[in-house]
């Protein structure tokens, strides 16, 4: 099917395998990314190192959807959200899917040239934890603390770029962004769980069974009280635990969501995590223009 499609038929195809269309999984990689690099700063880092953070974690996220995809593909078919996705319904090969990824994750490597050789050394487990996070479906009881690691390293590349080192304070920011990670793909993997116990793909929200939704508010907790204890240990003011209880607010509103472990109701929960990240970060950012007035 795909070799009778000339390039411009097949963009609209690429553009659905990256999740153009889908931005959520890019916000849910840069609001970390974004507190990492404010923290690091003391407050806006340079421009051009946030332009190359931004850009980088679109163009990361974007290949770790089409390898995802690619690993998925013999999958994808079986699960009803995911059915029509390009490569399940054969609109893009897979060769196409792999040069795409490569392309991608090249471009984010070109881009981090000009910064220290820490980042650079750094971008290497990056792409690596990118790679091989959707095969860890296949093993990992619950693969969504590995999409923690994946989808939290530009905390540590974030510091290593504005400081050229990684403090303690960037380990607890990583740690911190698992138990959020679990506690929204933990929602996420809520959606799809009758398909998955029928294709044998392993998650959370299959390994905590009738637990998973205390385990999604357990991780909430654990997110929140890292990150305050982060504020404690950098001398944050009200404004940034002001962030957190907002956040906190968010977290209960899911737990009204979820409850009920109605599909709907946890993809919409997944989905509202974009602004518990941007509540965090919105109490970072007015903390640091009022330690400045």
């Amino acid at each position: 099917m795909t070799d009778t499609m000339s390039f411009s038929d097949k963009l609209p195809h690429y553009a659905r395998l990256m999740r153009i269309d889908k931005p959520i999984g890019t916000l849910l990689l840069l609001w970390p990314t974004l507190w990492a690099l404010w923290f690091a700063a003391d407050g806006w880092p340079p421009l051009h190192i946030l332009a190359i953070f931004v850009v980088g974690t679109f163009l990361m996220r974007s290949a770790g959807c089409v390898i995802n995809d690619y690993a998925d593909r013999d999958f994808d078919g079986h699960v009803e959200r995911t059915r029509s996705r390009p490569l399940a319904t054969g609109m893009v090969g897979t060769r196409e899917a792999l040069l795409l990824a490569g392309g991608l994750s090249l471009l984010a490597f070109l881009l981090i040239l000009p910064l220290n050789s820490l980042v650079i050394w750094l971008s290497l487990p990056a792409l690596f934890l990118a790679v091989s996070y959707p095969f860890t479906k296949r093993f990992f009881a619950i693969p969504q603390a590995y999409l923690g690691i994946a989808f939290g390293f530009g905390i540590p590349m974030g510091f290593a770029a504005i400081l050229g080192e990684l403090p303690a304070i960037a380990w607890l920011m990583l740690l911190a962004n698992i138990f959020w990670a679990v506690a929204y793909d933990t929602e996420y993997a809520m959606v799809d769980r009758p398909d998955d116990l029928k294709i044998g793909i392993k998650t959370s929200a299959i390994t905590f069974g009738r637990f998973d939704v205390a385990a999604v508010m357990l991780c909430y907790a654990a997110t929140l009280g890292l990150l305050a204890a982060i504020g404690v240990a950098d001398g944050r003011g009200p404004a940034w635990f002001a962030g957190l209880l907002v956040a906190a607010a968010m977290a209960g509103y899911h737990y009204t969501l979820i409850r009920d472990r109605d599909r709907a109701g946890c993809f919409k929960a997944f989905r509202h995590n974009n602004w518990l990240g941007a509540a965090v970060f919105a109490g970072l950012f007015i903390d640091d223009l009022l330690r400045r007035a």
